[in-house]
């Protein structure tokens, strides 16, 4: 009988030395089909990946004119593995004019794998970007005395006007988050920062290609691998046609200077973006190449805050601009008809008082006309005690409730979000939990907000959200968002109001009154026939602001207008110029009123702001 011991013994050591088997084939398989970086390494030994960088697709305005394109560029990379314990660092950094510091750092910052995860001796490193060709000139002669070293050509932007900065925003270097992001990007890689530059990032960079190249054992490099069979052709990011008129755009930036403040022109049928022009702005080639860094820090520390876009994310009282989208609900909630009168009783007029004496009483078509404060608080006054103010004011409040919904339809107190803007800001128009928690349920009255009536208070708005406020008035109740890509179909985009087009009809009117009798008469055209609303907005810290939205031609809208003009008192006098000025140029190609344009593009208005 066979030792049981034994016997049992040998099964052990037979299964032992299948599991050793096991293990060493799973490791094999596991080295040669999964894990790559053995094959990695050893490709790493003979072959070099260099990566081909697609062209920026351009920008265009509306009409072809071209406004962002390319130059070319250089960047350094290195391969530590080729470099060799004698390289010559010196005479390196003597070709580049840099120090030995700044060569130590550098290589630092290519090792260091918490900033760069793709670091490997074996494959290129960008050393140093964005160098003009005379900055590699030296090298470039030498770089036989430097293994490892490549120069490697990409693009930089560059710009044809010294406009539309905040639009069309930046190009950067990559941060990690960008490279965690989106696995597109590695280290020294660029996208857009800013504006339509990230916006359309994707669509803009185009995709990268790749050239592989073979080396001997000495490191000498022996040409294409397999004859290019594994290389792959780059692609040129996809062109962008703006919504912009470059011409308008430059006009309205003209006309700000020395001025701080924004203007916004939209097409009232397309909601296409004529111009969005905010001033402090910046020339854009200043944020371009290896100054972008130190520039970027002087505009982030000027004090008029040249970053910000007072276009989208600036917020103001909309003062008697306002007085249009009041008439507007007053109508359709039944405050009111085109035949109300209200008295006015001029500068003695309580509790509001009227800027001026303009006869008394007075309908809503010469009340738009002459801007009459007590005629719209008194149209507010009844809309919001039309059902009276039962138990704990909720009458009154549901009514208060009504009336900011019917507001907000015009795109206020709210972002577009249905569109390619970038930054912008919400503004507000505070509801009934905002007074409820200032004055209690019961604690507030019509008379306690009467500054809504006329558009100061707690109502805020945006320039953007003015300009399509007119547009809508000006599309007799309609909107489509605001947009900057002319090649975006926005007809799903169309934002129909709940107000009977009639009461349209009645504001477009009296908004055509003030530019013939009112305090818009003095810039109109009469050729254009434009309709307009001034405002003069009170202003806790400083001088009114000044704001003008108008559109034109008047039976047939084709371009709507916001201007506003910070510390720069009524809104006739500054912001109505611009905006007359920038619907005579859309409409006719050109500013007939030479002088006008002159006094008004030479004002300073704020001497802190600075020309850049």
């Amino acid at each position: 009988m066979i030792n049981d011991q034994y016997y049992r013994r040998r099964f052990v050591i037979s299964g032992i030395a299948v599991a050793v088997v096991l293990v060493y084939v799973i490791r094999l398989f596991y080295l040669q089909v999964i894990d790559q970086s053995t094959k990695d390494q050893a490709d790493n030994n003979a072959l070099v990946k260099q990566t081909i960088y697609p062209s920026r697709g351009l920008i265009y305005d509306r009409n072809g004119e071209l406004l962002v394109f390319n130059q070319p560029i250089y960047e350094i990379t290195m391969t530590m593995r080729d470099m060799g314990k004698d390289w010559d660092t010196t005479g390196f950094c003597r070709c580049l004019q840099i120090t030995r510091e700044e060569f130590d750092e550098r290589i630092a910052e290519i090792k260091d794998k918490r900033k760069n995860r793709g670091y490997s001796k074996y494959t290129p490193q960008v050393f140093i970007g964005q160098l003009k060709k005379e900055d590699i000139a030296t090298l470039q002669e030498s770089l036989v005395f430097y293994p490892g070293i490549q120069i490697q050509k990409r693009t930089l932007r560059d710009y044809t006007y010294k406009a539309a900065a905040h639009v069309l925003g930046s190009v950067g270097e990559v941060n990690l988050n960008d490279i965690d992001r989106d696995n597109y990007y590695t280290r020294g890689d660029y996208s857009g920062r800013d504006g339509l530059e990230r916006t359309y990032e994707k669509q803009l960079r185009g995709e990268k290609g790749v050239e592989v190249l073979m080396r001997d054992s000495k490191g000498r490099m022996q040409g294409s691998y397999q004859n290019g069979e594994m290389d792959r052709t780059a692609v040129a990011g996809t062109d962008l046609y703006t919504t912009l008129d470059i011409q308008l755009q430059l006009l309205a930036e003209e006309l700000l200077a020395g001025k701080i403040g924004s203007a916004v022109a939209i097409e009232p049928k397309t909601g296409e973006i004529l111009a969005l022009a905010s001033n402090p702005g910046w020339n854009p080639k200043v944020l371009v190449g290896k100054e972008r860094s130190k520039n970027y820090g002087i505009l982030l520390n000027d004090k008029t805050k040249p970053l910000l876009n007072r276009a989208t994310q600036a917020t103001y009282s909309p003062g008697s601009t306002f007085k249009t989208i009041q008439s507007l609900v007053c109508l359709e909630q039944g405050a009111i008809t085109p035949n109300t009168l209200y008295p006015c009783s001029g500068p003695g007029s309580t509790p509001i008082k009227c800027t001026h004496h303009h006869g008394s009483p007075v309908a809503l078509d010469r009340a738009i006309e002459q801007s009459c404060n007590p005629y719209f608080w008194c149209a507010f006054r009844d809309l919001l005690q039309k059902d009276g103010y039962g138990k704990d004011n909720e009458n009154f409040r549901h009514r208060y409730e009504l009336w900011r919904e019917a507001v907000m339809q015009f795109g206020l107190g709210q972002k577009f979000t249905d569109t390619d803007l970038g930054e912008q800001s919400s503004g507000s128009i505070p509801s009934t939990k905002y007074y409820d928690r200032a004055y209690g349920k019961i604690g507030w009255k019509a008379i306690t907000i009467r500054s809504l009536s006329i558009g100061q208070g707690e109502v805020l708005v945006t320039p953007l959200q003015l300009a399509n406020q007119v547009a809508t008035i000006a599309n007799g109740g309609y909107y489509i968002s605001p947009h900057l890509n002319k090649n975006d179909s926005m007809l799903a985009h169309v934002h129909q109001l709940d107000i009977d087009k009639k009461h349209f009809e009645v504001v477009q009117n009296g908004m055509q009154r003030v530019m013939i009798y009112g305090t818009g008469r003095h810039f109109a055209i009469d050729s254009l026939h434009m309709a307009g609303k001034t405002g003069t907005v009170q202003n806790p810290h400083g001088r009114d602001h000044a704001i003008f939205i108008g559109f034109a031609p008047a039976d047939n809208p084709q371009i709507a207008v916001a201007v506003v003009v910070e510390n720069a008192g009524f809104g006739a006098t500054w912001a109505a110029p611009i905006a007359s000025m920038m619907m005579e140029q859309y409409l006719t190609g050109e500013v007939k009123r030479k002088d006008l344009k002159h006094r008004i593009a030479s004002s300073v208005l704020n001497e802190s702001v600075k020309k850049w």
